[in-house]
């Protein structure tokens, strides 16, 4: 149960590591796609202020350029028409004093920077109402021009959608600013991210910052993407499991298969030994009877010559099959288990047969109580094989003898351990237990309590680990149930081990 519960969190972290790792590149590249379109809107707006910037200097300089007449010939009485973010147009010839009394000092002194900086010099400037005046220094008349920031924007040909576009545009100088589009960003105290980018316009004459911004919400994050690639990622990962859970099945039938040939097999040889030692009684008494009747009639007056050697044959013929038998174990009985004795990890081959066997506790719904790791590895010398067959067959013993307990009350614990120079396993169920009449009978050849048994399922378990120089026994558990504790011997400590 642990380790499907330690296999599910897997997964489930390793969706969400694939779904989060996708999210962030998915919104970086959304973020990212949404900065380059604010920057590229940004550049046009700042071209286009630019230029109606120089423009305004063009104005200027022509106007101090051309030789002006008088009255109704003036040509800068006609700009407010063509240009109409030039409100006003005021001049000033010889001593005159600028019309605008109110910023009269003002435009004064930035004609005379003018004059000095032979160029137009910003004067007046109001840019919370959106309004300042351009200055330039001429002889024999200086001109200026008052102009609204606000009829200055090229609207035809701006790049974004004032009333919809989330950017922020304004103009700003000195600590004072005109805001060009109000934008509709999200507010700062939501989180999220922030574009920002300032650019001075391309007039010397007219040193206004183009400052633009832009906040971009947890809203505009591509969601609907997000939650695709989240979708795609679990079908793929449920994909994986289910070929894993294939293979782990098709690996699991395969190894129960190995372990049912080789049990098979090892019956085969228990039963062959079964039968040999039944039969050898029947043939020695056999040959008994017939030696001791030829011995009779040998003793008897004259008999017939066929009767001896109609016995004779009888002896031979039993000497014959006691032959057979006795040929047929040699040749079918289970090998020694000494040659492929190995160091094997206990809890390990607890572990795979549990693996093995998970179909049945399912069934069943038998959770195992085991813990591979409550103890240091408990190392035994024991044959491979031999010792899966013995687990396989006690876990099988026990799930059969749970089979008349309610599913509720079901109960299955196996534990390692050491005892001295000895490996212990121990395999406790909590079912009707050991009878005391089949106590002493548990592990004969062919004798069963379970209703169509075989019986040799534990006689071959108790032959493998005597074979192997351990031992299997049985007891009932307390208040009931079974207990079945294997031994074997350990693996011996290498000197370092011994001196540490």
């Amino acid at each position: 149960m642990k380790q499907w519960l330690r296999t599910q969190v897997g997964w489930w972290l390793a969706w969400l590591v694939f779904t989060a790792v996708g999210a962030v590149w998915l919104a970086r590249a959304e973020l990212a796609q949404l900065q380059q379109a604010f920057e590229a809107d940004v550049r046009i707006a700042h071209r286009l202020m630019s230029q109606q910037m120089v423009q305004y200097d063009a104005v200027l300089a022509t106007l101090a350029l051309l030789e002006t007449g008088s009255g109704a010939d003036r040509p800068e009485q006609r700009l407010s028409s063509v240009y109409p973010s030039i409100l006003r147009v005021q001049r000033r010839a010889g001593d005159e004093s600028w019309p605008d009394e109110k910023h009269a000092a003002a435009l004064a002194a930035a004609e005379a920077s003018s004059r000095t900086q032979r160029r137009a010099e910003v004067a007046a400037v109001d840019l919370a109402q959106g309004r300042y005046q351009l200055v330039i220094g001429a002889t024999p008349v200086s001109y200026s021009l008052e102009i609204d920031l606000a009829g200055s924007v090229p609207w035809r040909d701006w790049p974004m959608n004032p009333q919809q576009s989330p950017v922020r545009v304004s103009l700003q100088r000195g600590g004072q600013q005109f805001v060009l589009q109000q934008g509709h960003a999200a507010p700062a105290d939501t989180g999220g991210w922030r574009f920002g980018l300032t650019k001075p316009l391309a007039s010397p004459s007219q040193p206004f910052d183009l400052v633009a911004e832009r906040r971009v919400g947890w809203a505009e994050l591509p969601w609907r993407g997000i939650a695709g690639w989240a979708v795609a990622v679990a079908l793929l990962l449920a994909g994986l499991w289910t070929a894993q859970r294939q293979r782990i099945a098709r690996r699991r039938a395969e190894e129960l298969l190995r372990l049912g040939q080789v049990a098979r097999l090892n019956a085969l040889g228990e039963l062959s030994a079964g039968l040999a030692h039944e039969l050898n009684q029947p043939l020695t008494a056999v040959l008994a009877n017939a030696q001791a009747a030829r011995r009779l009639l040998d003793d008897d007056p004259p008999e017939l010559a066929s009767a001896r050697d109609a016995m004779g044959q009888a002896v031979e013929q039993a000497r014959r099959a006691a032959g057979v038998v006795g040929r047929l174990r040699r040749v079918i009985e289970r090998p020694e288990a000494g040659g492929d004795v190995k160091p094997l990890v206990l809890q390990e081959v607890v572990r795979s047969a549990m693996h093995l066997l998970s179909p049945e506790f399912a069934q069943r719904g038998v959770a195992a109580q085991f813990d591979a790791t409550a103890q240091a590895p408990v190392r035994v010398q024991a044959e491979a094989v031999a010792l899966e067959q013995i687990v396989h067959n006690l876990l099988m013993n026990a799930l059969q003898a749970l089979d008349l307990v309610p599913v509720s009350e079901r109960r299955l614990a196996v534990s390692v351990g050491r005892n001295g120079q000895e490996g212990v396993l121990t395999v406790t169920d909590n079912g009707r237990g050991i009878s005391p009449e089949a106590m002493p009978r548990l592990f004969e050849p062919f004798f069963s309590t379970r209703e169509g048994g075989l019986g040799l399922g534990l006689s071959l378990s108790e032959t493998l680990a005597s074979g192997m120089g351990g031992s299997l026994s049985a007891a009932n558990a307390a208040p009931r149930g079974a207990r079945f504790t294997l031994l074997l011997p350990l693996v011996a400590a290498s000197s370092k081990e011994r001196t540490a």
